[in-house]
């Protein structure tokens, strides 16, 4: 039976092994070897039950969530010490969660989430219950298989399983700690050595190859070891996985460095047998030396050596994210973390528990905003202005009319117009907010240039490119003066200027922008970042208009990956992408395609935006293109007569979205030989895009080669 499921399950990438117990070893000896997941046939239960034990802690050994630093990027900024930004993002959830007082209720909360999850075996589940109180974090650490959810759960920045081990990752550092300072003199302590076996990706072994004198983080609770030969069956264990290398790693530990805390946990662990040195979470090594450990190319030894050496241009990041997550308790500084790494499911949930809990207005206010603030990122823009509101009508109730945190209010509610496509009303919020802000707040405050930049989107959305481009380089100029140059904000402000750049047909510089977006969010973000899919967005969009079309789908696909991972099935923002997608299949000439993913944009803007949103307007131009493309010019027609309905319901009669759409209809009456109307819709075109554009803009040439074609024609 085994031989004929093999082939169904082997490609599954949840399954990682397969053992198989059976009477008749030789029976199944030689169909096995063609699957590289089948590890082994036993005929012997006890046998398989150590085998399996050995090999969920191997595959827990070689799944740690490690952070490496390439050589040439480390020499491009003149510094050896940068860490990835998971480093970052755990490490400011540890400080967040080791500061916070935990009760009775979080270990209930934690045995509800392992039931739901199944996280555990049921009986493990019972004996944690039992046994918690009276045992060691350490001992229950090694205990059960809650160094496996840790790890998963660092892994993967899965905030949920995060905060719900939070009392446990706190009580088991605490321990380390104490035992850290009973076994260690900081002061004239000898160095020593330990050993980790491992098995790494080869992606991650090539990082670790041109490591040499960087630095490399293993941002879990780290296990070693001072016997070197177990290590080394955990290196050899990896090489059964073609994925993978054999990793020796050997550590030189300096009591005296003051760094993450380490301690011996043979007395306290389960395993009493294991000469474990356990490092509480985020150790920071030094790569020293790779080298071979025999011909295979597939084992090898790495010297570590342990390090508080840190980034400085980190640091300063890090300590600014931590100030954004700042906040009077520890509950309010995780909510805002939660926003920054986009959770905003868990989010919602604590800042709902949190609103039921509170009686004083002003911590109401709060919650409603930042619930606001998580609507309108979820693409929920009539919860968005609802939560606002509410916020906003205690504030009125409170506060002065010219306090700060009314400015904010404003600011919020105009974005939620302003993504509505209501941007008289945006602009008329932001105007109120700006008043109160020049008065209250100084010229070079991060506040100010968030304001700017808003008011810069819709003045781009509008199609006011010059002025918006004055806002956003005010927003610029700000961050450049208040910010590390790696944070966040900055990389919005330069993709905020690529964007007007590339509708004023500036290709080279809305690139040059929109790259040293790109870079940065790279650097600081997490890999499945909404901004990095803004990123890949823009920077495909811009490759489109410069003809290189191949480079503007790889780059829009790989938005639409993260979206469709990190968003509902109806968000807007997935829209864009499809129709992003579509627009370049439309230029390559793969109409069927192209139709494909407009009509996808389509489908989700009717369901989500008002009938008369200018990105509906937007779907109905992009589907009549296609159309007209494929020679059916009524269909195409009539696409194009929705979008100028829009239009001109929406826009003043000189914005450059009215000239797209008569120059559309004038090139499908052009194609329907009916040259008179096509001429009259392409200089009304023309009329407009000389109003508002540069008179080098591409849309002008060619609208203007039209009219000449057309002129022939008739």
């Amino acid at each position: 039976m085994a031989q004929y499921i093999m082939p169904l399950m082997n490609d599954i990438p949840q399954l990682h092994s397969v053992y198989i117990f059976s009477n008749n070893k030789s029976q199944h000896e030689e169909w096995t070897t063609k699957w590289q997941k089948i590890k082994n046939v036993h005929t012997n239960i006890d046998d398989l039950c150590q085998v399996l034990k050995t090999g969920i802690k191997q595959f827990n050994q070689d799944s740690i969530s490690v952070s490496f630093v390439p050589v040439n990027e480390m020499a491009s900024t003149g510094n050896l010490n940068q860490l990835e930004p998971t480093f970052m993002y755990t490490q400011i959830f540890k400080d967040i969660l080791l500061d916070m007082k935990h009760d009775e209720q979080a270990i209930k909360q934690f045995i509800d989430y392992c039931r739901k999850n199944n996280s555990m075996s049921p009986i493990n589940i019972d004996r944690f219950e039992k046994n918690y109180q009276a045992q060691s974090a350490i001992w229950c650490y090694t205990s059960f298989n809650i160094y496996s959810m840790l790890n998963y759960a660092l892994r993967t920045l899965d905030a949920d399983g995060i905060i719900t081990m939070g009392f446990f990752m706190c009580r088991l550092h605490q321990e380390i700690q104490q035992l850290h300072q009973q076994q260690f003199n900081t002061d004239h302590g000898e160095p020593f050595i330990v050993y980790r076996g491992q098995g790494l990706l080869i992606s991650d072994f090539e990082k670790l190859q041109k490591l040499k004198g960087g630095l490399i983080s293993f941002n879990n609770f780290l296990s070693t070891s001072t016997d070197k030969e177990v290590s080394i069956g955990f290196a050899q264990g990896a090489l059964g996985n073609g994925d993978m290398v054999g990793i020796l790693f050997i550590m030189s530990i300096d009591p005296c460095i003051k760094s993450t805390p380490f301690a011996s946990i043979k007395e306290e662990s389960y395993f009493k047998e294991e000469e474990e040195i356990l490092f509480s979470m985020h150790t920071v090594f030094r790569v020293n030396v790779i080298k071979q450990m025999d011909n295979t190319n597939i084992l090898y030894q790495v010297e570590l050596e342990l390090t508080s050496d840190d980034d400085h241009q980190l640091r300063l990041l890090t300590d600014r994210i931590r100030e954004e997550a700042s906040g009077s308790t520890g509950w309010r500084r995780l909510g805002t973390l939660l926003l920054i790494i986009s959770q905003f499911n868990k989010a919602e949930e604590l800042y709902n528990v949190l609103l039921e809990q509170k009686s004083d207005e002003s911590e109401k206010a709060y919650y409603y905003h930042q619930l606001g603030y998580i609507k309108h990122n979820q693409g929920d823009y009539k919860k968005a202005i609802l939560y606002y509101e509410q916020g906003h009508k205690i504030k009125q109730k409170t506060l002065p009319s010219n306090h700060r945190s009314l400015g904010a209010s404003y600011i919020n509610i105009g974005c939620v117009y302003s993504t509505t496509g209501e941007y008289l009303k945006a602009l008329s919020y932001y105007e109120k907010a700006l008043k109160i802000q020049e008065k209250t707040l100084l010229s070079n405050h991060p506040s100010l240039a968030i304001l700017h930049d808003n008011i810069g989107l819709v003045y781009d959305q509008i199609r006011k490119y010059l002025k918006a481009l004055s806002y956003n380089e005010k927003a610029l100029e700000i961050r450049q003066k208040t910010l590390p140059s790696n944070h966040p904000d900055l990389a919005a402000s330069y993709s905020n200027i690529g964007s007007v750049y590339n509708r004023m047909g500036e290709y080279s510089k809305a690139l040059s922008y929109c790259e040293k977006a790109f870079e940065i969010q790279q650097k600081t973000l997490p890999s499945n970042h909404p901004d990095l899919a803004s990123s890949y967005n823009n920077i495909g969009i811009v490759y489109k208009n410069m003809g290189e079309y191949s480079k503007a789908l790889s780059y829009c696909e790989k938005a639409f990956e993260i979206q469709q991972k990190t968003l509902p099935s109806n968000h807007p923002d997935l829209a864009s992408s499809y129709n992003n997608i579509g627009s370049v299949y439309n230029r390559m000439g793969e109409y069927s395609k192209a139709l494909s993913y407009h009509e996808k944009a389509f489908e989700i803007r009717q369901k989500t935006l008002p009938s008369n949103h200018p990105s509906l307007a937007t779907s109905y131009n992009s589907i009549g293109t296609v159309y007209n493309k494929m020679g059916e010019y009524s269909k195409a027609l009539s696409y194009y007569e929705k979008d100028l309905e829009i239009c001109e319901k929406t826009l003043p009669s000189n914005r450059p979205s009215l000239a797209t759409s008569y120059n559309n209809i004038g090139l499908v009456y052009d194609n329907m030989e009916e040259y008179s109307k096509a001429l009259s819709y392409l200089e009304r075109a023309l009329d407009i895009l000389q109003h508002a554009l540069p008179p080098t803009h591409p849309s002008i040439k060619n609208v203007k080669e039209s009219i000449e074609i057309v002129k022939e024609k008739s």
